[in-house]
């Protein structure tokens, strides 16, 4: 008997709509992870939830775009309607529509001056909101104890800020927030720094700024997260970024800007230098008013002596005088012109030595005119330098207090990495970094059993 046997051909794969998407979303994520798209926005929606949803588009295609709102935070540019950029992001499928779409981290203006456009749309965005108002400014200490600065910490701009602070006003504390000033992590670094020293209270002012650059290099200055940061402070902030003919919307938004970091670091000190010279111009003026005193004093001894003097022969020679009168009437009458003549030789005699008298004991008197003058002068000079050593008091109690002055001595700060100070044992494994007088070691701690 003949069999036949009955082929089925290849077994059929079968798949819900749910796998079949899941598939498909697993390819175009899988080869597109991570992409730029260049085109056109359009149909731009803000959601309620910070979300943004919006088409890219050019002359033969569109895709569906989302930038969720941890990523929409960090834009530099927001989406508007007919931007021309380039999009960065990873290709997924929505499954309740089935839609592929591009899922947004990253925006880029198209063109020349893509950044400067960027620029000038977040400085028209905040100044609507009044965060450049002069309003919100807040006047800055006369005279500042703590200083804080936010730059990086190797480089000439915390040398140079450092020297001229100790040049001009030596005894200030300074507290430096180490933090990246450009390229990935600055501006997170950045605005933890204000955030530490807005919530500790501790600065009376806070520098934030780094040396010049390019846009780019300047670009950390110009992000949204850094401008409300500085609005947010609690402590009076000057912007010190490039040079003087660098502006950035740390610039507009900070309570000051100065031209250079090392401006800035003059800026803080200029009261206190004002102050030292209005002391030495009243030691001047004291000094000065104590000889005019002692000068006057010595005129109006003198013409006292003199005076006194003067009145006495005065009054001396007026008796005379009648004695004499008397004595010519006498000769008239008893012609005594003999004794007349002797008179008054006995008279110039006595004229003479009165005279002579007088300057003796104005003689005798310089000295101890002289005395009181030098005694005044010591006087004078010791309490100059009282004042002076108690200065100098002052200023070495202020350096014993610095937190430099402590590393100076062999002492070492030791902080976590986020910053906080530890004043007991972490858990092991704990990375920390021990900040010394000159440089930090970067360690891990363990148990020592």
């Amino acid at each position: 008997m003949e069999q036949f046997s009955l082929s089925l051909g290849p077994s059929r794969k079968e798949f819900t709509v749910g796998q079949l998407t899941g598939r498909i979303n697993d390819l175009l994520s899988g080869e597109f992870s991570d992409v730029w798209v260049a085109g056109e926005i359009s149909g731009v929606k803000q959601a309620t939830s910070g979300h943004w949803y919006f088409t890219l588009k050019d002359e033969q295609a569109q895709i569906k775009c989302a930038c969720f709102k941890m990523n929409a935070m960090r834009l530099r540019v927001k989406p508007q309607e007919g931007m021309a950029v380039l999009a960065r992001g990873r290709v997924e499928v929505y499954p309740p529509r089935g839609d592929y779409q591009l899922i947004v981290e990253a925006i880029e203006p198209q063109g020349l001056g893509a950044l400067q456009a960027a620029f000038e749309q977040l400085k028209k965005q905040l100044k609507d909101e009044g965060l450049f108002d002069a309003e919100h400014k807040r006047e800055l200490p006369r005279y500042p104890q703590r200083i804080g600065i936010v730059t990086s910490e190797t480089g000439a701009v915390i040398r140079d800020m450092l020297h001229i602070l100790e040049r001009r006003a030596p005894g200030l504390h300074i507290r430096l927030y180490p933090a990246q000033v450009q390229g990935a992590g600055s501006v997170e670094q950045i605005c933890r720094a204000l955030e530490y020293f807005s919530e500790n209270a501790w600065a009376d002012v806070v520098i934030v700024g780094r040396g010049g650059g390019s846009l780019e290099d300047l670009w950390s200055f110009n992000e949204e997260a850094v401008a409300r940061a500085i609005f947010g402070s609690s402590v009076p902030v000057i912007s010190a970024v490039g040079h003087e003919t660098d502006f950035t919307i740390a610039d507009f938004v900070a309570d000051l800007r100065a031209p250079t970091p090392s401006a800035a670091a003059e800026i803080v000190t200029q009261y206190l230098v004002s102050r030292d010279e209005q002391l030495n111009d009243e030691h001047r003026h004291l000094v000065r008013a104590m000889a005019l005193f002692l000068a006057r004093s010595r005129d109006q001894l003198n013409r006292q002596g003199m005076d006194r003097g003067r009145l006495l022969i005065q009054l001396r020679l007026n008796r005379l005088a009648q004695r004499l009168d008397e004595l010519e009437m006498r000769l008239h009458r008893g012609d005594l012109r003999f004794r007349l003549q002797e008179n008054r030789s006995k008279l110039d005699s006595m004229e003479q030595c009165m005279i002579r008298l007088l300057q003796g004991r104005l003689e005798k008197g310089k000295p101890a005119l002289q005395r009181l003058e030098e005694a005044s002068v010591r006087a004078m000079r010791l309490r100059i330098e009282q004042m002076k050593f108690r200065n100098r008091y002052l200023e070495s109690s202020l350096r014993q207090l610095s937190p430099l002055a402590i590393l100076q001595r062999g002492y070492a700060i030791v902080k976590t990495g986020d910053g906080t100070v530890l004043k007991a044992p972490p858990p092991e494994g704990t990375e920390i970094e021990i900040f010394l007088a000159q440089g930090k070691v970067r360690a891990k701690t363990y148990e020592n059993n």
